[in-house]
This record gives structure tokens, C-alpha cells and sequence, in this order.
């Protein structure tokens, strides 16, 4: 059940790629070039969130450019690909640092083992799609009935902004 009182708090949005953003799938073409499916109403709720002025961050260990520029496309700053030997932890908590941000102004939404450590933070609001793994749903305080890549993205956003009265202004 969603924390609507949390909810209030929250001013930014930290996500996860494969599995959140998209189905989690590769689709591998024969010249060995990886691509990724985005959904079009999470990405719709990603811009409004950001018209709205909520920072958006997102921390994925995959590196490959179409998701940079799919990225670059809806405006979002704040963009960690690739680990760089670096835990997700390690990027999240130097992230935090540098922007001042409050931790009990973040959810997360993450969906697999990679995201454990962050998502087991006691200050943010953990959150995954309805089908992370069965670790990632254990420690969710909210479980979207979405899957990644199929609404769980749109259906956070709109609670958020919702529960503040922005979803609806123009």
C-alpha cells in the first residue's frame, strides 16, 4: 500500500533502466548492436514530473548510447551509466552529496539485486515494479501493480504528483 504522507515529501525520483524503464529485454540486431524498448507514458510522466520541477536521476550499469539519447531526449539531468567498478551505492551516496538533496525527499524504484543496497536505505522510499525480483519485492515499500517497462515508471509519477496536486496542471 502506497504512503501517502511520504508521498508528500517527495521531490525526486531516482530510477533504475532495465526492468524499470524498459521490460528488461536486449534485443540484439545481426550487427551485434543492442537496443532497448522505453514505454511511451513513462516517458510522458517523466517530462511532466521534471515540467513540474522535480529532479530525476537515474543509475544504470548499462552504458549504451541510444539509452543516453533517449535520456538526453526527456531532459534528465542527472544520468549515471556504467559502473565504472563502482557499486550503485557508491554513485548513489556521491550523488547525494553532491546535490544536497534530502534523502527523505527520494523514492527509488529499482527492480534487482544491483539496486539492494540503495533500495535497503532507511531514509528513501523504496519502490519496484510487480515483477522485481524476489528480493527487490521484499524490501519495497510500494510494489506498483505495473511491470518495468509497462507503466510502473507513469504509475509512481502520478501518485507522487497526484497526492501533491500537480498532475492535472497545465
Amino acid at each position: 500500500m502506497i504512503d501517502a504522507q511520504k508521498l508528500q515529501k517527495i521531490t525526486t525520483f531516482v530510477f533504475d533502466i532495465d526492468g524499470v524503464m524498459t521490460d528488461g529485454s536486449v534485443h540484439v540486431l545481426e550487427t551485434g548492436e543492442h537496443y532497448r524498448t522505453f514505454y511511451i507514458r513513462d516517458g510522458y510522466a517523466l517530462e511532466r514530473a521534471i515540467q513540474a520541477g522535480y529532479h530525476i536521476c537515474v543509475i544504470t550499469g548499462g552504458k549504451h548510447e541510444g539509452v543516453r539519447k533517449r535520456l538526453q531526449n526527456l531532459k534528465i539531468q542527472d544520468v549515471f551509466m556504467g559502473s565504472g567498478g563502482k557499486s550503485k551505492l557508491e554513485i548513489y551516496t556521491q550523488w547525494l552529496e553532491d546535490s544536497g538533496i534530502s534523502e527523505d525527499e527520494i523514492l527509488y524504484m529499482g527492480d534487482d539485486i544491483p539496486d539492494y543496497q540503495v533500495m535497503s536505505r532507511e531514509n528513501l522510499y523504496a519502490t519496484c515494479p510487480a515483477d522485481a525480483c524476489e528480493e527487490i519485492l521484499g524490501i519495497s515499500q510500494y510494489v506498483s501493480p505495473h511491470n518495468g517497462g509497462r507503466g510502473a515508471v507513469r504509475d509512481i509519477i502520478e501518485q507522487v504528483m497526484r497526492a501533491q496536486e500537480k498532475w492535472l496542471v497545465f
